[in-house]
Formats: structure tokens, C-alpha cells, sequence
């Protein structure tokens, strides 16, 4: 469709609506995503659960709690013995419906969240052995176990997946990246796309994860080119008021029932943003929720040196605009090297692009070539042999053997960028503190990225493992109970993925899982508590 620029907001989602109102049994007046002139007086709806986020985090979580249940595989047998006889114990229940502590309990795999190390084994049986063992789960479609929830993204599903770059293979088996459900070669084989080796480029990941939201009937819970903009309390207990108060901004108003009887004051969310219509235009909406889930991965703000020049157009900081400037031409020609700084994949993919295109090339890193903890080390030769072709050239072609017989790669390890000067020249400093000055075409920063969490109160800075300190993936998550995924520092606030550490997308899902089962136990307590006559409290509907 194509939206006039005078359509209401509540005919832009006319649908939504529709479909929330029956799921949740009650009298819609308005959309759940609301003109920002609302009234307080109107009926606002309230959703159990917001993600942020439509990667493979948001998808996953979204599939969970659109009621899809794991189960034991009748024919299924686990190969370590001691979980799979505890799965035995409960075969008649869902993955779910188990207690996810007992069931992790003396597991190891390469994430240091258990339900995700327990996800991932029962997913992919001793994959870190070289096994490909099939999964031994089996799903079920179960409606009575469905939560209404609404997943927010900026792009089509499938998140940052859609705008990497698409020359370079992922990092991941392609098995690994795949879903619970939809096997990744089998859907590859249905779409006849050649896959010719066991990694694939991120377009196919991305394409994948669109078709599975479709195919799995989770299209209803998605919205796309939607921005947030903020999240924040509306109601607290009224023992949490005084906490509170130095936390964020509070509003005392009670939530209504249909009978005009006022209610318990709740915690509740409000998330504002805008969706932006294919016209370009911004609709602004507020929506209401029980609970939030995070899963905005840690793509939004690239890593920057802090350095002086670091602003001029000519310094980079994505393999998008790297990607742009080779075939806009901006590079053909150029006598000067790019300067590429970093020592991670995304600087070895743009070493590669770069060498690939002719392009010679400066690699600056901070690292020793002998560093234990560099990336490359971690890789096995035979089946990354593009980023081993990468490591070795850093070892061997560095600036201090001769120059002239490395023109088109030249390394600079152990060394630190200390500014970029308008004639488009580079400071950098050794570690004995000798500088030299460089000339370059173009400058490409890749030291990793970092999630943008500005829509919520200190951007997020409060619920980190190390408070008033910015997330990060690796030394500053956030900071979750390691079974329900929910924030420590933060009631009915969850998070999954990369912003709790896991990168992988293998380990990702076990975030979904954990989340999943927390809001399952809550609302069928909620539900006891009704039908005990004794009122609803805080929750999932």
C-alpha cells in the first residue's frame, strides 16, 4: 500500500487492532498505537509483552510465546546420559513447563548462560565436537499457551542480518543459524538455492529469517519501520514510589476497569515511537505493556577511537559504506592505501574486500600477532581459510620488512591511531612510543559496535553488570537472572541475545526460552489468582 500523508493513524494499523481485540477478549476504542494528542481519559490497551528488536532474538521469542512447545522426540537420545535422563523423568511435559535449572544443572558449552548452553545442546547435541547430530526436540503448536506480544523492528525481520555485508560468508554454520522448526537446509533445498559449503553469505540468513516468520504464521505479531523512541515506567507499587523517584519519572495515575472500578496502581511500560510510512512520514504511536523484552543486538552504534578527526567524511565506520565507496568508484585509481584499523572479522572482511578489489591496503591494530585472545586464533585453518589467509599476511607482511615488496598489504601490529588530519593523513604511535605519519584514500574504523539503548532512562547505563557504565556485549551486559532472562535491576524488563553476552545465534535461543517460561509460570498464576477471586496483580493476562 502506499499511505496518504492524511491517514489516521488508527486506519494506518486498523488490523493490529482487530486481531488484539479478539486475542485479548476485550473492547478496543482505540489502536494500542496511539496518536500522541491521546486524551487521558480514552481506553488505552495494554499488551503483556513489547520486543524490541526483530532479529533472530525477537523472532525466536516471538515464536515461543505465540505458543510453540518443545518436546522430548519419542525416538530421541541425547548423548550425554545424565541429561538425557532427566529429560526422561519429564517426557511428557514441554521444555518449557521443566524446571530449566535442574535440567542445565553440570552443562558447558561457549556461553555463560546456562538455559542457552542447555537450548543449544538439546538443539544441536554436541555440535562443539564436530557432531551433527539432529536436534531431539520435536514441536507442537499450542494455542491455550499463546501471549499476545508485539515485535517492534526497523527493518523487515531478520534485523541487522538484511544490511551486512552480502560477499562475505558467516562466521557460523549455516545449521547454526537456522531456528527452531524451519531445518535451514532443508528451506535452503525447497528454495533450490545452491548452497555450496556449510557457511553462507548473511543475504541468505536474511532472506531465511524472513521466510520464517511468514512460514511459521508469526506475521500478525510484527511491525516494521518502527522507531523507538523511549521506554519508561508509568506505574510502580506503591513501596517501590520512593526508589523510584530517583530512577525516572513517574506517573501516579491508576488504571481503570470496564466497571469504572479503579485497580491496583500497576508497573506498567510506555513505549513511544514512530513508524515511518512508505511516503517518509512519521506516524507517532504509545502503547502500553505488562512487559518488555530487549533484543535489539549490539549493531546501532558502530565503535569509535575517540580521536581528533575522527568526523571527517572520509573515516568510516561500517563495511556498508566501505561497500558503497568501491562500487560508487570512489576508490579506482587511488594511489594512496585504506587504512583499515581493527583486528576482528569485520576489519579482516574488509582487508579481504579491499585485496579482492586491488585496493591496497594499511592494517592498523592494537594488538600483538601472537595475541592468544585475536579471533583468528580461535578458528580452525580448514574451514576458515579466508580469515587465516588474513591472519597470516598480518604476521608476516608488517611495515618493518620491506615495504616495497608488500605494496598491496602492510601492518601495522601493536600500533595506535592518535589522530586523522584534514589532508587525509594518520598519526599513529608504536608502543614504544615512536609516531609516524601515513597518507590514505579513505579510513575504515571497525573496533566492533555497541548497542544504542538511548530510549530507555540513562540509556540503560542503571541495569549493566557495572552500573552507570555504558552495555557492551563483552564487559558490560545486562545484567539478567540467568534462568528467566529478567533484569536484575529492573522488574518485568528482559533482555536476550548479544546484549546478555550471546552472540551467537545458537545461544540466543536459549534467552527466548528463558523468557518464555518465566511469563508462562506468571500468567497461569495470575489466572489461580482470578479464579480464586483474588484479583490480577502484575503479570501476563
Amino acid at each position: 500500500r502506499t499511505y496518504s500523508g492524511t491517514e489516521t493513524e488508527g486506519q494506518l494499523l486498523n488490523s493490529f487492532v482487530q486481531y488484539f481485540g479478539d486475542s485479548l477478549g476485550r473492547k478496543i476504542k482505540r489502536m494500542p498505537l496511539i496518536e500522541e494528542t491521546v486524551l487521558p481519559g480514552d481506553s488505552l490497551l495494554t499488551l503483556p509483552v513489547v520486543i524490541i528488536g526483530n532479529g533472530p532474538s525477537g523472532i525466536c521469542l516471538s515464536y515461543l510465546l505465540s505458543g510453540y512447545r518443545p518436546y522430548l522426540s519419542p525416538e530421541a537420545i541425547h548423548p550425554n546420559p545424565i541429561l538425557h535422563t532427566k529429560l526422561e523423568e519429564a517426557r511428557h511435559l514441554s521444555i518449557v513447563d521443566q524446571d530449566l535449572e535442574y535440567l542445565s544443572e553440570g552443562l558447558e558449552g561457549r556461553s555463560s548462560n546456562p538455559v542457552a548452553v542447555l537450548f543449544d545442546t538439546l538443539l544441536h547435541p554436541d555440535a562443539d565436537f564436530g557432531y551433527d547430530y539432529p536436534p531431539v526436540l520435536h514441536w507442537k503448536l499450542e494455542q491455550h499457551n499463546y501471549i499476545p506480544h508485539i515485535v517492534l523492528g526497523k527493518g523487515p525481520p531478520g534485523g541487522a542480518w538484511h544490511s551486512m555485508e552480502g560477499s562475505m560468508l558467516t562466521i557460523s554454520f549455516g545449521d547454526w543459524m537456522e531456528l527452531p522448526g524451519l531445518s535451514f537446509k532443508e528451506w535452503a533445498a525447497s528454495k533450490r538455492r545452491n548452497i555450496k559449503s556449510d557457511r553462507v553469505m548473511p543475504e541468505e540468513i536474511a532472506c531465511y529469517y524472513k521466510h520464517y516468520v511468514k512460514v511459521m504464521g508469526l506475521q500478525k505479531n510484527f511491525r516494521d519501520n518502527v522507531y523507538i523512541t523511549s521506554v519508561s515506567r508509568l506505574y510502580r507499587e506503591k513501596d517501590d514510589e520512593g526508589r523510584s523517584q530517583q530512577n525516572e519519572d513517574i506517573s501516579t495515575q491508576h488504571l481503570e476497569m470496564e466497571d469504572g472500578q479503579k485497580s491496583h496502581i500497576k508497573r506498567n511500560w510506555e513505549v513511544r515511537g514512530y513508524q515511518r510510512a512508505t511516503d517518509g512520514s512519521h506516524v507517532p504511536f504509545c502503547l502500553f505493556a505488562e512487559n518488555v523484552a530487549l533484543a535489539t543486538g549490539t549493531f546501532d552504534s558502530p565503535g569509535r577511537l575517540q580521536v581528533e578527526g575522527e568526523d571527517f567524511p572520509f573515516v568510516l565506520h561500517s563495511m556498508s559504506d566501505f561497500g558503497a565507496a568501491i562500487s560508487k568508484g570512489k576508490l579506482r585509481g587511488k594511489a594512496d592505501p585504506v587504512l583499515i584499523v581493527g583486528a576482528g572479522l569485520t576489519a579482516a572482511d574488509a582487508v579481504l574486500c579491499a585485496y579482492n578489489n586491488n585496493i591496497p591496503v594499511v592494517h592498523v591494530f592494537r594488538r600483538r600477532v601472537t595475541d592468544t585472545s585475536l579471533i583468528f586464533k580461535q578458528l580452525p585453518k580448514k574451514l576458515y581459510p579466508e580469515y587465516h589467509k588474513v591472519y597470516h599476511m598480518m604476521c608476516t607482511q608488517s611495515h618493518t620488512v620491506d615495504s616495497n615488496q608488500h605494496s598491496a598489504y602492510t601492518s601495522f601490529p601493536e600500533h595506535n591511531v592518535l589522530s586523522f588530519k584534514p589532508e587525509m593523513k594518520c598519526v599513529l604511535q608504536s608502543a614504544s612510543g615512536l609516531k609516524k605519519i601515513l597518507k590514505f584514500s579513505v579510513a575504515l574504523v571497525l573496533i566492533g559496535s555497541h548497542p544504542n539503548l538511548f530510549f530507555l532512562k540513562d540509556q540503560g547505563h542503571s541495569i549493566g553488570h557495572h552500573s552507570n557504565q555504558p552495555i557492551t556485549c563483552k564487559g558490560n551486559p545486562i545484567e539478567i537472572d540467568p534462568y528467566t532472562y529478567e533484569c536484575t535491576k529492573e522488574a518485568n524488563l528482559f533482555a536476550l541475545g548479544p546484549l546478555v553476552g550471546d552472540n551467537f545465534v545458537r545461544f540466543l535461543k536459549g534467552g527466548a526460552l528463558g523468557i518464555a517460561r518465566c511469563l508462562a509460570i506468571r500468567r497461569k498464576k495470575k489466572h489461580e489468582l482470578i479464579e480464586s477471586g483474588d484479583g490480577g496483580g502484575d503479570g501476563v493476562p
